[in-house]
């Protein structure tokens, strides 16, 4: 059974830095993409980030696109969203993701069949 567990939220000043972590385990990380994803109070779920199986290739979402980057550790089994310039706008829960196909990258959130539990990012004006 595929377990992701991040990390990392907490309370931050507007312009401050924060780092998320995701540990998985349960199957062989490294033949799998990663991604985040948040949710703000009485929104729907948002694409953040993701990366490929092998760190190579990243996306973007517009909103996050210069201040935010996604890395992975696939000795550590464990993939990152270090997230800088944060703005009043990015607080919301947010939330790593695995898809069920190996070698594949998407971005729809229903394409992502196991996810974590989710950690608060609120930033402060």
């Amino acid at each position: 059974q595929v377990q992701l567990v991040e990390s990392g939220g907490g309370l931050v000043q507007a312009g401050g830095s924060l780092r998320l972590s995701c540990a998985a385990s349960g199957r062989t990380f490294s033949s799998y993409a990663m991604a985040w994803f948040r949710q703000a109070p009485g929104k729907e779920r948002e694409f953040v980030a993701v990366i490929s199986w092998t760190g190579d290739s990243t996306y973007y979402a517009d909103s996050v696109k210069g201040r935010f980057t996604i890395s992975r550790d696939n000795d550590k089994n464990t993939v990152y969203l270090q997230m800088n310039s944060l703005k009043p706008e990015d607080t919301a829960v947010y939330y790593c993701a695995a898809p069920s196909e190996e070698h594949t990258i998407v971005v729809g959130a229903s394409l992502y069949d196991y996810w974590g539990q989710g950690t608060q990012v609120t930033v402060s004006s």
